[in-house]
């Protein structure tokens, strides 16, 4: 497992920002999908994407069929000058099903991480 680094979990960690989860299906046949509830599992060391009835959407079938995903969290700290930055986390990824609350949760354990654009002068 690859840990993040203080950058990176900082930028990770900061404003919420709307990431995009790619998953395959058992056929290799990729999708992407926007997401917006995913956090950081300091315990674990992994990044934990949730949901409004994600057991019944088609990432989490994906991930039940084909364990592999990537997140990116990105955003644009400037335009001019040109600043974008990036997370890019992949690695196996575990489909758990609803707890006693009714959340599931998609359990990314990173095995590759990039990322660019964290040190700019902004301090982003």
């Amino acid at each position: 497992m690859k840990k993040l680094t203080t950058t990176q979990l900082d930028y990770l960690q900061s404003e919420r920002r709307l990431a995009r989860l790619a998953t395959a299906d058992e056929h290799g046949r990729p999708q992407v999908t926007p997401v917006g509830m995913w956090q950081y599992n300091e315990e674990l060391g992994t990044i934990d994407v949730s949901g409004r009835d994600l057991q019944a959407t088609r990432k989490f079938r994906n991930v039940t069929a084909n364990p592999q995903s990537a997140l990116v969290v990105d955003d644009i700290a400037s335009i001019d000058p040109w600043r974008p930055r990036a997370v890019i986390i992949e690695g196996p990824t575990e489909a758990i099903p609803a707890d006693a609350s009714g959340n599931s949760v998609l359990r990314i354990t990173p095995d590759k991480i990039i990322s660019w654009g964290l040190d700019a002068v902004d301090g982003g």
